[in-house]
């Protein structure tokens, strides 16, 4: 640990932890240690306890070893509950586990990260009811709730309710996405992206006008080139590897980005190029390009869109700055990370995610602002509830 020299004397570890994890007079960093502030409901946080913080603490014994956090589409999907994988390829969840989204074959609440078996895993993206995650050799994985065909096992509710470990999907994927509540997505390593779970608002995009058909097992939206895929609540977006953007299903808040609240059951293309990631939130999207400018539109409540404004934006509207390179979105907190290596996030921050050491309305901002003066965070995931994840090298 590096620590700056602010502050001189003589100190013992007690003290020393204690001023790290109070939002210390120091600067430190650590390589790959993960830190996690916001609301702690169900134990989100990893803290082995509940309590909410409004700065970053770190999760105990995580030194050297995360790689990445919820990484198949951010926790724009999660609510309660997080995963990671660490640098030896093994996988971590904690966090509310109703619905067996943990993977550890119950439905125990855990508020420490527990691993689920393997050391291959690759991508992962925890969602509040289903999760699903891709292994080094290819293969996708789900589990949790499946009442309406979300794990993708050609399985209906009727037949098997939940799967509280992971069940195998077959084929070879390369990108996953799981819905806030009732689907799932995923890109194949061909290019090609399939859709399953509950049905209606066109989010299977298969073109039929109201399409209320469940699908218990993948169904191929059109198309062969796409690369990345990011889930919200009845609808969602991808990009293609020509840097083309595209949406599908409802739009009641304008989530779709086409200046209209109008729902769409095939995919359709978002105006602009070279877009190079794209976040789903519960009603509301940030996309980064690959200029490093940063959009969002939406629903707009507790400032999530970041644009000065908690105002619906049916439209893709810019938000400063022009250094952006990660992103990642809640339902009313945003996360994302500039190329110098600062961090920055925008939002409610009711419960403290916005890292301000604050919290209530005092803790709630519209347009971006900075987390702390360290340098050199690598990977962001922020919760629907309001938890914030960073990893700093």
């Amino acid at each position: 640990m590096a620590i700056t020299d602010k502050e001189k004397g003589v100190w013992g570890l007690d003290q020393v932890y204690n001023k790290i994890n109070q939002g210390s007079i120091w600067t430190y960093s650590d390589p790959n240690n993960l830190f996690a502030w916001g609301t702690n409901s169900a134990g989100t946080l990893g803290h082995n306890n509940t309590t909410n913080y409004s700065s970053p603490v770190q999760i105990p014994g995580t030194t050297n070893v995360w790689a990445s956090l919820d990484m198949g589409t951010g926790t724009s999907s999660t609510y309660y509950n997080i995963g990671g994988i660490k640098t030896d390829g093994t996988l971590w969840t904690w966090g509310n586990n109703t619905f067996g989204a943990l993977g550890q074959n119950n439905r125990t609440q855990y508020s420490s990260p527990v691993q689920i078996p393997g050391t291959t895993w690759s991508l992962v993206s925890i969602g509040a009811k289903t999760s699903i995650a891709t292994k080094t050799d290819g293969t996708l994985w789900t589990w949790g709730d499946n009442g309406y065909g979300q794990l993708g096992t050609n399985q209906a509710y009727a037949q098997i309710n939940a799967a509280s470990s992971p069940v195998q999907i077959p084929g070879t994927w390369s990108r996953p996405s799981p819905g806030v509540y009732w689907n799932a997505y995923a890109v194949k390593s061909n290019g090609t992206l399939w859709a399953w779970g509950r049905g209606g608002s066109g989010r299977m995009a298969q073109n039929i006008e109201g399409d209320g058909q469940d699908r218990s097992s993948p169904v191929q939206i059109p198309g062969t080139t796409w690369s990345k895929v990011s889930a919200m609540t009845g609808a969602c977006l991808a990009i293609k590897t020509n840097g083309t953007l595209w949406a599908w299903g409802g739009n009641n808040s304008g989530q779709l980005g086409q200046n209209t609240p109008t729902y769409y059951s095939s995919p359709i293309q978002i105006p602009g190029t070279n877009w190079s990631d794209v976040q789903a939130g519960n009603q509301s999207a940030i996309a980064l390009k690959t200029d490093g400018t940063l959009y969002s539109w939406g629903e707009g409540s507790g400032g999530t869109l970041g644009i000065n404004s908690i105002a619906e934006t049916k439209s893709p509207t810019q938000i400063p700055g022009t250094t952006w390179s990660k992103i990642r979105v809640g339902w009313h907190i945003s996360v994302a990370l500039k190329t110098d290596g600062t961090l920055w996030a925008w939002g409610s921050g009711f419960s403290g995610g916005t890292g301000q050491n604050t919290s209530g309305t005092a803790g709630r901002f519209s347009s971006p602002v900075q987390i702390g003066t360290e340098t050199n965070w690598t990977d962001i995931s922020v919760s629907g509830n309001g938890a914030v994840y960073a990893i700093n090298e």
